[in-house]
């Protein structure tokens, strides 16, 4: 399910045609209960600067928070890393650990995780979630499918 089917866009229905070159960004931080708001504030920031509807923001914004805080939370791992990456219609988020989830919690990750609990969430956002375990840690990727651009000549590109 796309993010447009899932929840009525906030803001502009499309996207600036000027988010349509592909773009990056990646941090990493201690995983710290700390470090999650700051991960969240930025991927909104980012999706600001890229000039994505509201509606992508406040999707990557929630999509972020669960994903940063379920790495800090159950994979004992020191940091956490946010990638997020913009390929003209689509979105990919990666969240990064680089610990092994505890043995103690109740659900391991795995290719079901994305349809569980408060991931439901990231689910109900994303067009795809995929999470991958190594003994390098875990990866979890969500797919936004973004708007069509609007026709150049927009007030932001021109």
């Amino acid at each position: 399910m796309s993010i447009q089917q899932a929840f009525p866009p906030v803001g502009p229905a499309q996207r600036c045609a000027c988010a349509d070159r592909a773009a990056a960004i990646g941090c990493v931080m201690a995983a710290e209960t700390s470090s999650v708001p700051v991960l969240r504030r930025l991927a909104c920031r980012v999706v600001q600067q890229w000039h994505l509807p509201e509606s992508v923001e406040e999707a990557v914004g929630l999509i972020v928070t669960e994903l940063a805080s379920n790495a800090v939370r159950h994979s004992g791992s020191e940091d956490v890393a946010l990638n997020i990456v913009s390929m003209g219609d689509q979105l990919l988020i990666h969240v990064q650990d680089f610990g092994r989830w505890q043995a103690s919690d109740a659900c391991e990750p795995s290719e079901e995780a994305c349809s569980g609990r408060g991931l439901d969430l990231v689910a109900a956002f994303a067009a795809h979630c995929e999470i991958r375990s190594s003994s390098e840690g875990t990866r979890v990727t969500a797919e936004l499918l973004l708007p069509e651009p609007i026709q150049p000549g927009c007030e932001i590109c021109g």
